[in-house]
């Protein structure tokens, strides 16, 4: 039996930066991979996903170019095979380059499925894995192997994506978020399953290639975790790019046939409805990856959901010391974000070389939902603050994007919303309408501490990392208040936001 200092399960996001900054801080690391380093995000999720979506941007330039700004312009086809290698070349690159990086940081890879055997011990199984791009990664090329951890074991097995009852994915007319962007052509409709970050994603990168998209969602609103301003604006922003949502909506049966899938579709009203589409897309979430782990030897098991909870959260430790977790195995309040892992690999692998590492601020990690309009968000929502602090401990100010030159522009409406504690002798909830902005019942004082920032709108996710300082970082109004946000960008909203808040407001009052 092989000895290490740490043994990473799993080598994506969550893996693969533990096992990095674990061997940046001086320990012998082994990382075992049974499919390809970078995990769901880098092949099948966040790369390949936003790499289509920059293409779908660009499809929508062209109307836009088009039917508002007199530029005759016209698509005459998408090549979808030069789409999918440019994109293809993108997830390659990437690729190549984590496993560059790990192989120049000293982390052994070893190629193989990992079970654990006992509280510091793996047993690493070889299996052949390739992926969408078609590469195999990297391993040592060696036997069964036992290993031993003499400072601990990070599981980081990721997940994959739920499934209803009825008809199993076959890639081509029924697909979840991990195969539908390598399923065959470009579908004339389809009937998109999910109305959380993903299926408003697939939702919007469908309907800017031309199809025909049906949105359904069980909760009465898009993005149910989200602000209520969020998922409002969000969804006007769809049904104006002609998506069809529907909200408080369920899946009652679905049959394929030859040509498509033929659905029934109950609505929030009991109407049911029979929709025939080429393409089912199911995006209902994601469940954790645990199978062939072997947990009960070292003493651990799972939650009634299937994740695997730490004890401690501070260490990201679970009950049997020296076993950590990182990713998507982690329940709430860890939120499934490749960022968030990014994080929480750190942590672990800091905890592991003998540090005390700041235990990772689920609050302050920004969320971000790449459609068009996109959404960005970071802390609480604004329920979510008066449940927690009580509803007159809360401001609210809510400006729209239209009521700036820049927002003018891009025309495609938007808002910024910041939730924040009321100061002492502060006023009411503030409210902004179009511009000129009146507020409803203005603050007599400056707000306090911001508990929460909302985008909606055109690249509001390049946009969020100012408001993850400043909500991770305890500031008020006046402390953003006093810098100067250029003009005319849209994050100028985002200024003028917090001038109001700061009861200095210039085009807000």
């Amino acid at each position: 039996m092989d000895e290490t200092d740490v043994i990473v399960i799993g080598g994506g996001t969550g893996g693969y930066s533990t096992a990095l900054r674990a061997a940046a801080l001086g320990l012998e690391v082994v990382l075992a991979e049974r499919d390809l380093i970078g995990g769901t995000c880098l092949h099948r999720g966040c790369i390949p996903s936003k790499a289509m979506l920059h293409a779908a941007e660009l499809v929508d330039g062209i109307a836009e170019a088009r039917e508002r700004w007199g530029v005759k312009a016209s698509l005459d086809a998408v090549d979808w095979s030069a789409l999918t290698a440019t994109r293809d070349d993108i997830v390659t690159r990437n690729h190549r380059g984590v496993e560059g990086t790990l192989a120049h940081a000293g982390v052994r890879v070893v190629r193989g499925s990992a079970a654990l055997t006992g509280p510091r011990t793996v047993r690493v199984t070889p299996v052949t894995a390739t992926g969408p791009d078609g590469t195999p990664g990297t391993g040592d090329g060696q036997g069964v192997s036992e290993w031993t951890a003499r400072r601990g074991i990070v599981v980081a097995t990721g997940s994959r994506p739920r499934t209803l009852p009825g008809p199993a994915p076959d890639g081509r007319r029924v697909v979840t978020s991990d195969d539908a962007l390598f399923a065959p052509g470009l579908p004339a409709s389809v009937l998109v399953l999910g109305g959380g970050a993903i299926g408003v994603e697939y939702a919007s990168l469908h309907r800017s290639m031309g199809a025909q998209v049906t949105l359904v969602e069980a909760a009465d609103r898009l993005l149910p975790l989200e602000d209520a301003d969020v998922s409002r604006h969000l969804t006007r922003g769809l049904k104006r790019r002609g998506i069809e949502v529907l909200t408080g909506a369920r899946l009652e049966e679905a049959e394929p046939y030859d040509d498509g899938v033929r659905a029934t579709v109950r609505t929030a009203r009991g109407e049911v409805r029979t929709l025939e589409v080429e393409r089912l897309l199911v995006a209902v979430g994601r469940a954790p990856v645990t199978d062939g782990l072997e947990l009960a030897a070292a003493g651990l098991a799972t939650d009634e959901r299937g994740f695997l909870a730490p004890a401690d959260w501070s260490r990201l430790e679970t009950a049997v010391p020296g076993i950590h977790v990182v990713g998507d195995l982690l329940p709430p309040p860890s939120l499934g974000l490749a960022h968030a892992s990014f994080a929480e690999g750190l942590v672990v692998a800091e905890t592991l070389a003998g540090g005390t590492p700041r235990p990772v601020d689920y609050d302050a990690v920004p969320r971000v939902t790449y459609s068009s309009p996109q959404t960005a968000s970071v802390g609480l929502s604004e329920a979510a603050a008066r449940a927690r602090a009580g509803d007159d401990a809360v401001v609210v100010n809510t400006m729209p994007l239209t009521a700036i030159a820049k927002g003018m522009v891009h025309g495609q409406g938007g808002i910024v919303k910041v939730v924040a504690e009321r100061a002492a002798g502060s006023g009411s909830a503030v409210s902004a309408g179009s511009a000129p902005v009146q507020a409803s019942e203005p603050a007599s004082a400056p707000a306090g501490r911001i508990l929460g920032v909302h985008l909606v709108g055109p690249h509001v996710s390049e946009m969020i990392a100012e408001s993850q300082l400043i909500v991770g970082w305890d500031a008020e109004p006046a402390d953003v208040a006093q810098h100067i946000h250029p003009h005319p960008t849209l994050s100028e909203a985002v200024g003028e936001t917090y001038l109001t808040l700061a009861g200095r407001g210039l085009h807000q009052h």
